[in-house]
């Protein structure tokens, strides 16, 4: 028995299996059993009513789980899948609503690493997959980063390398008149707009009926050092202050080939790639780094506020609003 085919038999058997795609590394059960699928709550500390991801092989699948799927998500999924997009559908009666955090609304992927659709394929059903992390902190890019966090609470870990895209999947609802946007992610979204047309996907603040999905708290995807987010002008200001409070300080800035223009020498320094989707690939490795040194703060320059890093500026801040009341002390 190969190690695809051991995964696929541990599912089978209600164990949990954490597996790379190309957005982070998921938390595996077999989304039709209920027990399976409560432990993944368990081991991550998982809310109840925040749903899961089910992962599917391919697209012909979301009929099993979808009670309707409107043309709009027919065209996204021919266009998209397998990739880093997930599709909110109304959920057919069956469906478990553990998985769906109580609502009647279910989140469909099908992930296009090649790992992860081995296993897919061997399974033969749908895996429910929240990042393999304990909630609220940083999603693993690594096999190494699950076998830090989880390894010792679930019964498989596949290697599958460093994740591609290295940010979550762009969530995407269609329960209304036309889809919108819940959770920017890898898929820009230009490329939806692309897809459907300008004014065929709507984003922004999201309305009160808006379903709950993952990853869409304040404060979410957290690492364990408290993180600001600065301008780059008054980065060396910030950190003075910090300094004078004897507090050992980093920086995390991004790598645009100006370091000796704008250098900070009183402190230790780290580099993201000064391109979004490089920088977005490297984030949550960089951040676990930072994290292993110890520091009492890390301070992030800003990244520029364009559409292209709206996914990156959305985990930064959520990342930073976790520590939001440690900095009001």
């Amino acid at each position: 028995m190969n190690e695809i085919e051991n995964a696929a038999e541990c599912l089978r058997e209600g164990k949990l299996v954490a597996f790379p795609t190309e957005t982070v590394y998921g938390l595996g059960a077999d989304a039709r059993n209920e027990a399976a699928v409560l432990r993944v709550f368990a081991v991550k500390g998982r809310p109840a009513d925040h749903p899961l991801i089910v992962h599917l092989a391919d697209a012909h699948q979301a009929d099993e789980w979808a009670a309707e799927i409107p043309e709009a998500a027919r065209c996204l999924m021919a266009r998209f899948w397998p990739g880093p997009l997930t599709l909110v559908l109304p959920a057919r009666d069956d469906v478990p609503r553990v998985i769906t955090g109580g609502q009647d609304s279910v989140a469909l992927r099908v992930p296009s690493h090649p790992v992860a659709l081995s296993l897919l394929r061997a399974f033969g059903g749908g895996l429910a997959a929240p990042s393999a992390n304990r909630f609220g902190a940083v999603s693993p890019t690594e096999a190494g980063h699950v076998h830090a966090t989880l390894g010792s609470q679930i019964d498989l870990v596949l290697d599958g390398g460093s994740c591609s895209f290295g940010l979550e999947s762009t969530i995407v609802s269609l329960l209304g008149p036309r889809p919108r946007v819940l959770r920017p992610g890898a898929l820009p979204l230009s490329a939806l707009r692309e897809a459907l047309g300008k004014d065929g996907i709507e984003f922004g603040a999201l309305p009160m009926s808006a379903p709950r999905v993952p990853g869409a708290l304040a404060a979410h995807y957290a690492p364990a050092t408290v993180l600001e987010i600065h301008a780059c002008e008054i980065l060396a200001a910030r950190a003075a202050v910090l300094l004078a409070q004897g507090l050992r300080v980093a920086v995390l800035r991004r790598d645009n080939g100006l370091q000796g223009q704008t250098a900070l020498p009183m402190l230790t320094q780290f580099f993201l790639p000064a391109q979004p989707e490089d920088y977005a690939r490297g984030l949550y490795a960089r951040l676990r780094e930072l994290d292993a040194f110890a520091f009492d703060r890390v301070l992030v320059e800003a990244p520029p506020d364009e559409e292209a890093w709206w996914a990156v500026n959305d985990r930064l801040a959520r990342a930073a609003a976790g520590h939001a009341r440690k900095l009001e002390t």
